[in-house]
């Protein structure tokens, strides 16, 4: 059981490696020109995927191969106070809403929504603001891309329907994208 569930989060993988590519070359590329041009990344996700966003913006602030300068993303995940809040005040579908609204405020920032499914309402909502402001987003997400797939600028569609497949797979993604832009900001090769 052991091997056969290390063989398929591989395979997944490999799929993603054969498959999705071009798609992770676009996302490093919007995020870079953002960066050059001023702007946040910012990261958006739920559970899993909220740690995910969490791991990929420390990956961004603080370094990840090389020694530079920290570049500026936000998990909008982390403010307990503010979650709680907004959670209470507004209901969990408008979680990241009032975030977005807030901090999304710059035409060149990005936003990376994470969502295995692509149909989670707070990030649905939050996607749907951050587009009627300007905001490029991206979207992680897997299955058959959810409704999450046909909002965004960039859809990086993991190939499988198993949540924790998806999961390993994003964040492989979300450190190849941040190796290619820290390569392409600073000049390794």
């Amino acid at each position: 059981m052991i091997r056969q569930q290390l063989e398929e989060s591989a395979r997944v993988k490999l799929m993603v490696a054969e498959q999705l590519i071009p798609h992770i070359v676009k996302a490093a590329a919007m995020i870079t020109e953002s960066y050059r041009q001023g702007g946040k990344l910012l990261l958006i996700g739920n559970g899993g995927s909220a740690a995910d966003a969490q791991h990929i913006a420390g990956e961004f602030v603080g370094r990840f191969k090389l020694e530079r300068k920290a570049l500026p993303a936000i998990a909008l995940t982390t403010n307990t106070t503010i979650l709680t809040a907004l959670s209470n005040d507004y209901g969990g579908d408008l979680l990241f809403v009032r975030n977005v609204e807030a901090l999304a405020n710059h035409k060149e920032d990005v936003l990376l929504a994470i969502s295995t499914s692509g149909i989670s309402p707070n990030i649905v909502q939050a996607v749907t603001v951050a587009k009627k402001n300007g905001i490029k987003v991206i979207g992680l997400t897997g299955k058959d891309g959810g409704t999450l797939k046909n909002l965004v600028d960039l859809a990086i569609v993991v190939p499988s329907h198993d949540t924790q497949r998806i999961q390993e797979a994003h964040i492989a993604i979300g450190h190849v994208i941040c190796d290619v832009v820290e390569r392409s900001m600073f000049g390794a090769s």
